[in-house]
């Protein structure tokens, strides 16, 4: 059985990405801050505040040392923030970077020791279309994306001949608790300037990161798929 190490699974996209590989088979460990994601069978577990690195450094080498090889990483945890530039302070900066950037690294840090050893594994990050195309009044998130693109890339490059591959998925307006911000005609204006006509769901965005863990994949890395209905086009 395949291992996959999921962070931020108690998220509305995180929680759909553990189902999806537990109905596929895989042993999941799942790391979560707040909310538990409801029992399931094959599993476990992990409390870990990923904005803090002092917690990452203690939990996820735990982790590896008890299951030894881990197949798959999905760094999945993230948070949203909404302000103009103006008002932005230095503890936003580093909430919002700890949170979207510091802790992919560092969990991928400890992930790709043991994925090296083993000449095998997949990364995928779970990133933007902010990322890519910048937001109004989400700099501060769509910068921290936009590095995690760039992680993605240069991970690709370092890790391939040990045969890993790095792909990041990029959604657009997914149904999630993190668009509660936006008002009803917010979302329209977003559908409707969304090429294939709906808000997208956590469901599209798991099915991006199963294809990248699957054999299909093998001979596909360094690669940022956008998920968001053309909305980025």
């Amino acid at each position: 059985m395949k291992t996959v190490l999921i962070t931020g699974a108690s998220g509305d996209i995180g929680r759909e990405i553990v189902k999806n590989f537990a109905a596929n088979g895989y042993y999941v460990l799942a790391i979560y801050n707040h909310v538990k994601v409801a029992p399931l069978k094959g599993i476990e577990f992990f409390k870990c505040n990923l904005a803090d690195s002092d917690e990452i450094d203690e939990v996820i080498p735990q982790i590896i040392e008890k299951y030894e090889h881990i197949d798959c990483l999905v760094n999945c945890a993230g948070v949203a923030q909404y302000k103009q530039i103006q008002d932005v302070t230095g503890e936003d900066f580093d909430f919002v970077i700890n949170s979207n950037l510091k802790s992919a690294v560092l969990v991928t840090k400890y992930v790709a020791k043991n994925m090296i050893s083993n000449k095998c594994g997949r990364i995928i990050n779970i990133s933007s279309m902010w990322g890519k195309v910048g937001a109004s009044v989400e700099a501060l998130y769509s910068a921290s994306k936009g590095a995690l693109n760039t992680l993605t890339l240069s991970l690709a490059k370092e890790l391939a001949p040990s045969g890993i591959t790095v792909n990041a998925v990029c959604p657009g307006l997914i149904d999630t608790k993190m668009n509660s911000n936006l008002t009803e005609a917010d979302k329209q204006a977003l559908v409707d300037d969304t090429p294939l006509g709906r808000i997208g769901l956590p469901k599209d965005v798991a099915n991006a990161v199963e294809f990248f863990a699957s054999d299909k994949a093998s001979f596909i890395t360094g690669q940022l798929l956008s998920v968001d209905g053309g909305l980025s086009l």
